[in-house]
C-alpha cells in the first residue's frame, strides 16, 4: 500500500475535546444493573452490593458522565419507586423490557455509586408515561436544600447534602413509536418545554438534553429536531442523538467505512442547531449530546421479550470482535474531529448489555471494545486539531469512499496525541505524521491493537484474543513520525514536541 501522510498544524484547531465524550450508559435492561454493576450475592460484592471487579475494570476506561435510568426503561419509571428503605420499595413489571423491577438500586444508590466513581451523573426523567411535574419533584429531590417536600425525603433517606446532578435528559427516543407515551414532535416539544422550565425554575444550574431524532432511518429525521428546537431551544443546551452500527452483510470493508456515515449525521443535527439559532437570532445554540452510541446487532432479536417477565433476563449480551473495535474507534475519532459540536458522548452501554464488560457468575471478561475505548480515554485532555490525510483510498458498497487510515489528533500542551486506524483488512498502511510549524521529538508511548481476523474476540475460555499492547516500533526521521500500521489495527500514540 502507498504511503498515507497525516498533515497537521498546532494552529489549525476544532476545539477542546470536552471529557464528558468519554461517558457511559447504564440502563435498567437485561443484567446491566443486577449481575452486572451490583450483585451482592458475588463473591466480588462490597458492603453496598456492587461488584468490585466491574467497578476496577470500568475504573480503567476512566468515563466522565454515567446516563441512567435509561434509554426505554425511563419512559415507564417512577424514580419514587427506587427511594427509601429497600424493604418498603415496590417491585413491578417493567414494559419497555418486559422484565421484573425490583427497584433496589435507585437515585440513591446510583449516586453514591456515581461518586465512587467519579461520575458526574446524568439523569433521564420520565416524560412517556411521567410528568414535568414528576420531573421537578426529582429534581427537588436531588439538589433541594433541605425545608421542602422531596428535599427532607432525601434527607429522612439518609442523604442530608444535595446530590446536585447537573445533567438532565427530557426523556428518551420520544420520536420512536415504540417508546412508551410516544407523541408526535409538537407534543414531546410542549411536555418538554414544560417540564424542562419547571425543572430550571427550581434549579437554575441544571443543563438539559431534549430529545433529537434518534435514528437518521426515522421518516422524520431532522424535521423532528428542527420542530422540537424551535420550541424548547432557550431551555435545551443539548440534543440528543444515537447511532447504533451493524454489519449484517457481513461486509468488513463497507462496516469500517460506516464513519462516513456517523460524521454526516453529527454534522446533519449541528446544521439544524445553528437553522434554528440563526431563525431566533439568539446567542446561546443547543451543542450535541451523542448519548447513545455502539454496535450492535448479532443479539438484536429482542429475545427473550415475552410476557413471562423473568429477572434478570440475558438481553443482547453482544460479543465483539476486532471489526467491532476498529468501528468504535471510529466513533471517537468523530467525536474529536467534531470537538466543536460534539459536546458529551455515551458508549451504552458499560456491563453485560452492549457492553466492553460481561460478566458469568463471578467471572469477568474484557472485550475488543474496551481496549480501544481506554485507548483514547486515557489521551483524551487537549484540543482537537484539523487532520489532513493524503493516501490511497477504497470506497465502501453503501458508506462510500473513505482512506484507509482514519484518524483523529489531540494537541495538549507540549503533547501530541494521534489516534490511527488502519482499515484494510490484508496489507499494512505506511503511515508518516508531519506536524508543519513544530518538530516532533519524542515518543512518549503507544499502544497497538489488532488480531488474528476481522472476527477473532475474546472469550471467557481465550480472554487475551484480542488486546491493546505496547507497541515500540514507532520511528522519528528529521521531526516527522513513521510507522507500518498491521492490517486491521489500531493505533494511539502520544508525542512530545520539541
Amino acid at each position: 500500500m502507498q504511503t498515507t501522510t497525516l498533515r497537521l498544524h498546532t494552529a489549525f484547531r476544532i476545539g477542546e475535546v470536552d471529557p464528558r465524550v468519554f461517558g457511559g450508559f447504564l440502563e435498567h435492561m437485561g443484567r446491566a444493573v443486577y449481575q452486572g454493576v451490583y450483585q451482592p450475592a458475588s463473591r466480588h460484592a462490597d458492603a453496598e452490593g456492587f461488584r468490585k471487579d466491574v467497578l476496577e475494570a470500568l475504573e480503567r476506561l476512566r468515563m466522565t458522565v454515567m446516563r441512567y435510568p435509561g434509554g426505554n426503561f425511563v419512559s415507564g419509571y417512577h424514580w419514587e419507586d427506587g427511594v427509601g428503605p429497600r424493604e418498603h420499595r415496590p417491585t413491578v413489571r417493567e414494559l419497555a423490557w418486559n422484565t421484573i423491577e425490583p427497584n433496589e438500586v435507585g437515585t440513591d444508590e446510583f449516586l453514591s455509586l456515581s461518586r465512587r466513581m467519579r461520575w458526574a451523573p446524568m439523569l433521564a426523567v420520565n416524560l412517556g408515561t411521567g410528568t414535568p411535574e414528576e420531573a421537578r419533584n426529582w429534581v427537588e429531590y436531588c439538589n433541594g436544600a433541605s425545608g421542602t417536600k422531596y428535599a427532607d425525603m432525601r434527607v429522612a433517606n439518609g442523604h442530608a447534602d444535595p446530590h446536585d446532578v447537573k445533567l438532565w435528559c427530557l426523556g428518551n427516543e420520544m420520536d420512536g413509536p415504540w417508546q412508551l407515551g410516544h407523541v408526535p414532535a409538537d407534543q414531546y416539544a410542549l411536555r418538554a418545554q414544560q417540564a424542562g422550565k419547571l425543572m430550571k425554575s427550581l434549579d437554575p444550574s441544571i443543563e438539559l438534553v431534549v430529545c433529537g431524532s434518534c435514528s437518521p432511518l426515522m421518516p422524520n429525521y431532522m424535521e423532528w429536531d428542527r420542530t422540537v428546537l424551535d420550541y424548547v431551544a432557550g431551555l435545551a443546551d443539548y440534543v440528543s442523538l444515537h447511532r447504533y452500527v451493524d454489519n449484517r452483510a457481513d461486509d468488513t470493508p463497507d462496516f469500517l467505512a460506516v464513519t462516513n456515515a456517523i460524521d454526516r449525521q453529527i454534522e446533519e443535527l449541528d446544521a439544524v442547531c445553528r437553522f434554528v439559532q440563526a431563525k431566533q437570532r439568539t446567542q446561546k445554540r443547543p451543542y450535541l449530546c451523542f448519548d447513545e452510541w455502539n454496535v450492535w446487532y448479532k443479539t438484536y432479536n429482542r429475545e427473550g421479550l415475552d410476557p413471562k417477565g423473568d429477572f434478570p433476563r440475558h438481553l443482547i449480551e453482544e460479543i465483539y470482535n476486532l471489526e467491532d473495535a476498529l468501528v468504535v474507534a471510529g466513533f471517537l475519532n468523530s467525536f474529536i474531529r467534531h470537538a466543536d459540536s460534539v459536546k458529551i458522548a455515551n458508549i451504552a452501554q458499560i456491563v453485560n448489555v452492549i457492553a466492553p464488560i460481561l460478566t458469568r457468575g463471578d467471572e469477568l471478561l474484557i472485550q475488543s471494545i474496551y481496549y480501544v475505548f481506554e485507548m483514547f480515554s486515557k489521551r483524551r485532555n487537549g484540543v482537537a486539531l484539523r487532520t489532513s490525510v493524503q493516501g490511497p483510498t477504497y470506497r465502501g458498497t453503501l458508506n462510500g469512499e473513505v482512506h484507509y487510515v482514519d484518524s483523529s489528533a489531540i494537541l495538549d500542551g507540549r503533547e501530541l496525541k494521534v489516534f490511527v486506524t488502519n482499515r484494510s483488512l490484508q496489507a499494512e498502511a505506511p503511515l508518516e505524521i508531519e506536524l508543519s510549524d513544530e518538530a516532533i521529538s519524542r515518543v512518549e508511548n503507544a499502544e497497538l491493537l489488532t488480531g488474528p481476523d476481522a472476527k477473532a474476540a475474546n472469550s471467557f475460555e481465550k480472554p487475551h484474543v484480542i488486546r491493546s499492547v505496547e507497541f515500540k516500533d514507532v520511528e522519528i526521521n528529521a521531526g516527522k513520525v513513521r510507522v507500518q500500521l498491521p492490517p486491521l489495527s489500531v493505533l494511539a500514540v502520544t508525542l512530545e514536541l520539541g
